[in-house]
């Protein structure tokens, strides 16, 4: 882990690299200007914002790199930060990856069918009940249990073929909400499908930097912001800015930024087949699954979603790839605490469609931090 104070410039906010399975009224811009703007007085039991450093820090979980700025008195305080966030984000990754056999999640898969209900952590059942909450927001497009799917996907994206369609079906028939059954008086839950599996790939990066981010704000260090290889969340405001200067990366990976953000205790989320996608017969295929078809998403597009926190972000983004622009706006506009901006290709021309908050997206040039 390295930690040092020294001034950065915006955090990039591109397409993560997950397993990608599964993958409220309007905010209207007043609210948005207000989140960012109304945070710039100390904080009640913070320490005097002329008093602080900056001290930054990245250490790789989940797969990928997550990297924390962050506001403190000296370089003991933010390196206790540090570690606890980062040990926060170590302790979900054993239990919510997919790809550890010896994760909770793991395990609980390999046990389907479940002969009865199974008792889970704390972190597991949280992650289960917001996934049933995304799956029926969005209608089925995010789905936890696409375990089998996205595990199938995988094999075919290394060996450049589609799966035949008698392991699809057999996949299929694992896949469902309607066969993982939630107790909420006991926490405990049910497998009902032989040879399920649970995939949080659409989900997991949110929930591990909301919780580093409760970490920080636990040892007063609420002036911070984490970056979860895209899926980013943000607390208040750095001393002497309106907030975190976040750059949208467009639909190219190898161009910079097209869009910023100013964004102080909320998150923004980008998900996409900017860095991960295959051709197979020539056909571009994300490595975001629709759990519809078993297949990888074959739009070319990037969607990023501001929402109250991470784990939001991070799913609806995941979902809202899967929907495509049309239903996926839609559903965008529908909620409350959330903007959503498309970047996708239709034939050779890229479009771009935005809900009102997120056409806003574009802070001045000469924003700090």
């Amino acid at each position: 882990m390295t930690s040092h104070a020294r001034p950065s410039s915006a955090p990039r906010l591109a397409a993560r690299e997950n397993s990608g399975g599964q993958a409220n009224s309007r905010v209207v811009l007043g609210l948005f200007v207000a989140v960012v703007i109304g945070a710039c007085t100390d904080l009640k039991g913070a320490p005097p914002a002329a008093d602080l450093k900056k001290f930054q820090a990245t250490e790789r979980h989940m797969g990928t790199d997550f990297t924390i700025a962050l506001y403190a008195p000296d370089e003991t305080a933010a390196n206790r930060g540090f570690q606890a966030a980062f040990a926060r984000v170590r302790q979900l990754d054993r239990t919510l990856s997919d790809y550890d056999e010896a994760s909770e999640l793991s395990r609980l898969g390999a046990a389907s069918p479940t002969s009865a209900p199974v008792r889970v952590s704390d972190d597991l059942w949280h992650a289960l009940e917001r996934s049933k909450h995304f799956h029926d927001l969005t209608d089925g497009a995010f789905e936890i249990t696409v375990g089998p799917l996205t595990r199938l996907w995988r094999r075919s994206r290394r060996q450049r073929e589609l799966p035949s369609d008698e392991l699809l079906g057999a996949a299929r028939a694992a896949v469902g909400q309607q066969h993982l059954r939630l107790h909420p008086e006991t926490r405990s839950v049910e497998l009902l499908r032989a040879k399920m599996r649970l995939d949080a790939g659409g989900i997991g990066q949110g929930i591990a930097a909301d919780a580093a981010l409760a970490e920080l704000r636990r040892l007063d260090l609420p002036r911070a912001i984490v970056n979860a290889s895209g899926d980013i969340v943000a607390g208040e405001p750095p001393p002497d800015a309106a907030g975190w200067k976040v750059g949208i990366a467009p639909l190219d990976p190898r161009a910079p930024p097209s869009r910023f953000l100013l964004l102080a205790r909320r998150a923004v989320s980008t998900s996409g087949d900017a860095f991960q996608f295959v051709e197979i017969g020539g056909q571009r295929y994300s490595h975001i699954v629709d759990p519809k078809t078993g297949l990888g998403v074959t739009r070319r597009c990037s969607v990023s979603v501001f929402a109250p926190d991470a784990t939001a972000a991070d799913a609806l983004a995941t979902a809202l790839c899967v929907l495509g622009p049309d239903a996926g706006m839609q559903l965008a506009e529908r909620l409350a605490d959330v903007e959503a901006l498309f970047v996708y290709q239709e034939g050779p021309v890229t479009q771009t469609k935005a809900t009102s908050g997120a056409s806003q997206w574009d802070a001045p040039a000469s924003g700090k931090k």
